[in-house]
């Protein structure tokens, strides 16, 4: 034990003695950094004060002589621009803290504004709920909402009325059971089968067949003779027979033997439909009770002015007329001035046979001519050998055809008679020579040979009743004039303008191709006449059922910059209550009375309601006028002239409205939501309405923009450019937007757009402009797409029209032209712009300065197709064909804005602008 003792006390000395040392040298080391710099700081500082001020080695020296080392000049440099930055930071620190003490000013006052903002509203929303109320209690008393009137049916057996004085003085008022017809009826029309009379066995087999295939498409045939309106029986033509023909007092008992004649046959027409210039007008000496007789042949004891109806003759009974043979309207003046072949056996070999004939001055000295007719012939030959004109006139014929007596004659066969009249400017249709005889066959196929080829007929007699005489003006088609001035009929022709005589054989053409050209014309035009007469109104047309596609809408769309960004431009709201429709059309009952003669005699257009004359139906909603405007400035008219007042309200004439976008595609879905997409955040934008022209539904996984308002896709039954122009009962706006689904246009042409076509609603408003160029070296009409000084055309695929083309472009257009566009899959655009300026006679209307449309890096249209342009050449000279003439019009101006690139005061805002 002691010795480990020992052990450990020896061997901890020297341990002991290091611990020592070790605390002394940290002594001593911490004594000569903390001691020694502080002597050695005292005793520098003590030399340097002892030794004065210019004998300093360590101290700061005066003017800076420190800073004269060439080391530390950098240095000091650093510090002096830290010190300026400092001084800055600081500068700005305290302009921050100002303007934050400002802003936070400002903020509260801000919030006092907002607050009793909050509260005006308040105010005026309830102001304008009140005033909503009181309008709408103004607009119930005022306009109290009418329902339709109950229709009391007479019973089966009711007699009518009382029986009139005689049956040659019946009129409307005193044979006709209005009582069957109410306003609201519909007009239902019965037709007796031609089987359940006796004499149907004697009817020709061809006016049988095409009055019975007219009766299949008419929209006013009812099966239910209970609630018929009117009655139609087939009684002629007869065709030849080796049986004798029924009695005037058979066919009175068979007529009376029909179920509903109902002792008297009021409410029904008897229908004689001719096919031949000689034909028997066997209803004379028939008592047709309270019937009314439609036919072509009337003598003057037998005629009832005002009920009984003077119709076409049936030339097209099964057969459609060939719009490719009819000649075109222009040139106006053709070979011949005038023409006329016909024979009247009675007179015609006296007449010629017979010396000069005196003059009508000294005839009329005695007792005045029983017959012009002689005289007539001695005065075209006295015109014919002048030869001061080329004229045509020829008084025997190698095979006339048989007529009524004291009638001209037709002379050879009809297509022999067409050549003829393709060659002459005028056509003579001399009446019978027999006062007595009103209306003829033989005239009535006159009239219709000479409209059909473009002649402008001459009736010789105004004692004549042309066809519908009560309805169509006759004066704007023919030149009507008594027999006594025939010798001053080649002054009065010679006399006429070409402007003239191109808008009466325009009129002519329009005539024919209405009411005469085909069976179902002419029983449409029969029913019109008769529905005109009691005042009732057509039945509303047809729209094209929307049969939609179902789809689902993915994120919310954005706004493309590019497009959308006006600057300080306000482009009106964005519509964020539900769509609303355009007003529905309130006239239809007053204009069916008010405007007769203006609806049966002009060319449906901007002042017209019926999509095609009254033979077709009423448009149900759409069919509002087309004028530019009112008068006044209706709710939605803004309240100022300029500026934002103007740009806050769609401004114009006429009630603040929408417009509906139909967007035709073919299986480009990216290219289409890129477009739907774009259209976020239009103003005044009602809906879309895709029309998917591929026979392949839309992709299952395809996500659709959500711009805010409904998108239709409408499903269609063929691969179609015509299924952009079908009136899609989905559209409920007047204001329909064609456009590609390749089409970029910003908002502000837009919306420029819209609000030209608002004071211009009958007129095509559109960005793509084109025209059309006469070819010399080929003698044929040329499309031309190229930067001209004007234009005839705006393509359809970016341009404003009335949803009131759709109907006309789609039910009344001749169907060679739809037919031709689907053939071509091209030219719908040029066939729009035809329909609308033969009706409107305007030219369409440019905006803005952009002259393409197309979107970069969109897959290539079929417009890039080298035939493309072919084929509208094609096209256009078709279309020329089949209007008889060129319907498009020049324009050399363009729209811009009133304030266009005005010059205002800086806080002014311009209407609209355009780069």
């Amino acid at each position: 034990m002691q010795r480990n003792g020992g052990g450990v006390g020896a061997g901890g000395q020297p341990w002991v003695l290091r611990r020592v040392r070790l605390t002394w040298l940290s002594f001593m080391l911490f004594f000569i950094l903390v001691f020694f710099p502080l002597i050695a700081h005292y005793y520098l500082t003590t030399i340097d004060e002892a030794g004065g001020p210019d004998k300093r080695i360590f101290g700061p020296r005066p003017g800076g002589e420190l800073c004269e080392a060439k080391h530390v000049q950098d240095l000091c440099r650093i510090r002096e621009s830290v010190s300026e930055e400092l001084l800055q930071l600081e500068a700005k620190r305290q302009e921050l803290n100002g303007e934050i003490a400002r802003l936070n000013l400002r903020i509260e006052a801000c919030k006092r504004s907002i607050d009793s903002a909050k509260q005006d509203l308040l105010q005026l929303k309830n102001v304008i709920s009140q005033t909503e109320h009181s309008y709408k209690e103004l607009m119930a008393q005022n306009q109290p909402k009418l329902s339709l009137p109950v229709r009391l049916l007479p019973d089966k057996e009711d007699p009518g009325l009382p029986p009139p004085k005689s049956a040659r003085s019946c009129r409307l008022r005193s044979c006709f059971d209005y009582a069957r017809c109410p306003l609201t009826s519909g007009f239902p029309v019965y037709v007796y089968d031609t089987g359940s009379y006796q004499w149907a066995d004697y009817l020709d087999p061809l006016v049988k067949q095409a009055f019975a295939a007219s009766v299949k498409s008419n929209i006013y045939i009812t099966d239910n003779p209970n609630i018929a309106c009117l009655y139609l029986v087939l009684v002629g033509e007869l065709q030849e027979s080796s049986s004798p023909l029924p009695s005037p007092s058979e066919l009175e008992k068979q007529l009376k033997a029909l179920p509903y004649w109902r002792s008297d046959g009021h409410n029904h027409v008897l229908v004689h439909l001719s096919r031949k210039s000689m034909t028997q007008n066997f209803l004379y000496n028939v008592s047709t009770g309270r019937a009314a007789v439609a036919q072509s042949t009337f003598l003057e004891q037998q005629y009832r002015e005002g009920f009984d109806l003077v119709v076409s003759p049936l030339v097209h009974a099964l057969s459609e007329p060939n719009f490719l043979e009819v000649p075109p309207q222009v040139p106006v003046k053709r070979k011949y001035l005038f023409t006329f072949q016909g024979e009247r056996v009675e007179s015609l070999r006296s007449s010629l046979q017979e010396a000069p004939p005196q003059s009508f001055e000294e005839e009329m000295e005695g007792d005045p001519p029983a017959d012009y007719d002689d005289r007539i012939i001695g005065t075209l030959k006295a015109v014919q050998d002048s030869h001061l004109d080329q004229v045509l006139v020829e008084f025997t014929c190698k095979s006339p055809r048989p007529s009524l007596p004291t009638e001209w004659a037709l002379c050879g066969e009809r297509e022999d008679r067409l050549e003829v009249l393709k060659a002459s400017t005028f056509a003579l249709v001399i009446a019978p020579g027999d006062g007595q005889v009103v209306a003829s066959a033989g005239c009535g196929m006159r009239l219709f040979e000479a409209l059909e080829v473009g002649t402008i007929p001459v009736v010789l007699g105004d004692h004549s009743r042309l066809p519908y005489h009560q309805f169509i003006r006759w004066s704007e088609a023919a030149i009507i004039v008594p027999k006594p001035r025939v010798t001053e009929l080649h002054f009065l022709l010679r006399s006429l303008s070409d402007n003239d005589m191109l808008a009466m054989r325009r009129q002519g053409r329009f005539l024919w191709e209405t009411y005469f050209s085909t069976s179902e014309n002419v029983l449409n035009t029969l029913l019109a006449s008769i529905r005109t007469s009691i005042q009732v109104p057509a039945a509303p047309i047809k729209e094209e059922p929307a049969h939609e596609i179902p789809h689902k809408a993915g994120k919310l769309a954005g706004t493309d910059a590019n497009l959308a960004d006006n600057g300080d431009l306000d482009l009106g709201p964005v519509e964020t209550e539900p769509p609303y429709a355009s007003p529905r059309f309130l006239r239809n009952f007053t204009y069916t009375a008010a405007d007769t003669y203006r609806a049966w005699n002009r060319a449906p257009g901007p002042f017209h309601l019926f999509p095609h004359t009254p033979l077709d139906p009423v448009l149900p909603s759409e069919a509002k006028f087309l004028g530019s405007g009112t008068g006044f400035r209706p709710i939605g008219g803004g309240t100022g002239g300029s500026g934002k007042e103007f740009q806050a309200a769609l401004g114009g004439n006429v009630p603040r409205e929408q417009f509906t976008v139909v967007m035709l595609t073919y299986e480009r879905e990216e290219v289409l939501m890129n477009s739907l997409e774009r259209l976020n955040g239009l103003p005044y934008l009602n809906k879309v309405v895709v029309v998917w022209n591929s026979p392949k539904p839309p992709s299952d996984d395809l996500l659709w923009p959500d711009i805010g308002l409904p998108i239709v896709v409408v499903r269609t039954e063929k691969n179609s450019l015509n299924n952009r122009f079908l009136p899609w009962d989905a559209v409920e706006t007047e204001a329909i937007l064609s456009i590609d689904d390749d089409a970029h246009l910003r908002h502000d042409e837009i919306m420029f757009g819209f609000r030209v076509w608002r004071e211009a609603r009958d007129r095509i408003v559109g960005f793509p402009g084109r025209y059309h160029a006469w070819d010399v070296n080929h003698q044929s009409w040329l499309y031309n797409s190229n930067y001209s000084c004007e234009l005839s055309m705006v393509l359809t695929g970016a341009a404003f029209f009335h949803k009131y083309y759709a109907y006309l472009y789609s039910y009344v257009m001749p169907q060679a032209i739809r037919d031709m566009v689907d053939e071509y899959i091209n030219c719908e655009d040029i066939a729009m712009n035809f329909l609308v300026s033969h009706i409107t006679r305007k030219p369409p209307i440019k905006v803005t300065s952009r002259w393409t449309f197309r979107c970069p890096g969109c897959p290539q249209a079929l417009s890039h197709d080298d035939s493309h342009f072919h084929e509208r050449h094609k096209c256009i000279n078709f279309f020329v064909k089949v209007y008889g003439y060129m319907p498009l019009l020049y324009t050399q101006f363009r729209v811009d804005s009133v304030l266009f690139k005005t010059r205002l005061p800086h806080d002014k805002t311009k209407c609209f602008k355009f780069i």
